[in-house]
């Protein structure tokens, strides 16, 4: 989406530009087939005249007898396994791509785990058990599912703002409590929810304060205005390199002095929860780039010294002079 802004530049000593910006497997038991008929054989009449027979006109053959509660084990363990390792993989994810294929391959996990013990015959002490675990695996499928939304329209951001809002999720709590229960009646594998969620958080650095401090020593000033619904971090790059990073609470301002010369790209994102670890809002996320590079330059005469001097307010207007565009979040600077 492409944001209008408006924008006045004018000249003096010092001076100053503004730009305005908006901001199965079943078990079953195997059946009895009858086998070939054995032929009899007589025997010589007993005392009482009857005549005996050492087999039976038609013989029957024996089948194994499958242990269900052994097969049943062995269907729980093929399906938990990597649902388990999915849902631990939700944390190692290092970019919203990678969190939306991991979501997605946490879901198809779950999707297989419901396909494959929907066959299984449970033993009859856990059918009820069997029953409340299904359940909840449906549950934990949907409920990826709502996550997996979350992260397309970037209201989730990071795995521990996933993790977080998984941990409060029906489904979840729900098949964790199943698995337990069946665990508990015969030592069946079924606690794949094991991993530790965390609790949602909202974490907000001071005004102003450097994400990352750029070099100083110049004469340029630019000064910052947050009039937006949402705590910022504007990045100065200059060629391929952050330089300076700095945060912005909403309803704030800040002023940077001392800028050095040059050409600078100017990005920024908005939203809430700001993770140091992964330089990102976990929440609500936005990510854009203004269309136009900000130049400082200083003008040294005999008796003065001209500066450049940016004010960018970040508050959408109508009828603005300037532009900003949608990032790529794994394409944003850090």
């Amino acid at each position: 989406m492409i944001d209008h802004f408006r924008m006045r530049a004018s000249r003096r000593t010092p001076a100053a530009l503004a730009l305005t910006l908006s901001l199965a497997s079943a078990a079953s038991l195997a059946a009895c087939t009858p086998g070939p008929a054995t032929p009899a054989t007589s025997a010589p009449p007993d005392s009482s005249g009857s005549s005996g027979s050492s087999a039976p006109e038609g013989g029957v053959s024996a089948s194994p007898t499958v242990d269900v509660s052994a097969a049943y084990r062995t269907t729980l363990a093929d399906t938990a396994g990597p649902l388990r390792t999915a849902l631990d993989g939700l944390a190692k994810s290092r970019s919203m791509k990678s969190l939306d294929q991991r979501l997605e391959r946490a879901q198809n996990a779950t999707s297989d785990a419901v396909e494959g013990l929907s066959a299984a015959t449970p033993p009859p002490d856990v059918t009820a058990e069997h029953t409340d675990y299904l359940a909840a695996l449906r549950g934990l499928e949907g409920d990826l599912g709502t996550l997996r939304d979350g992260v397309a329209g970037h209201s989730l951001c990071a795995p521990s703002a996933v993790l977080a809002r998984l941990g409060k999720a029906d489904g979840f709590g729900e098949v964790r409590s199943a698995g337990r229960d069946l665990a508990a009646k015969g030592d069946y594998p079924a606690d794949v929810a094991k991993l530790r969620t965390p609790k949602e958080q909202t974490r907000r650095p001071a005004n102003g304060a450097f994400v990352r401090r750029g070099p100083r020593g110049g004469l340029g000033r630019l000064t910052v205005k947050n009039g937006g619904s949402f705590d910022t971090v504007l990045s100065m790059v200059r060629g391929k390199s952050v330089v300076t990073r700095f945060y912005i609470r909403k309803k704030k301002s800040v002023t940077i002095n001392g800028v050095p010369d040059g050409n600078y790209k100017v990005y920024y994102t908005s939203g809430a929860d700001w993770e140091k670890g992964s330089r990102l809002f976990t929440r609500d996320c936005v990510f854009k780039r203004f269309d136009r590079s900000l130049s400082f330059r200083t003008v040294r005469g005999a008796t003065v010294i001209q500066r450049t001097i940016w004010t960018i307010s970040l508050q959408s207007v109508l009828g603005g002079n300037a532009t900003s565009s949608e990032v790529d979040p794994d394409e944003f600077p850090r």
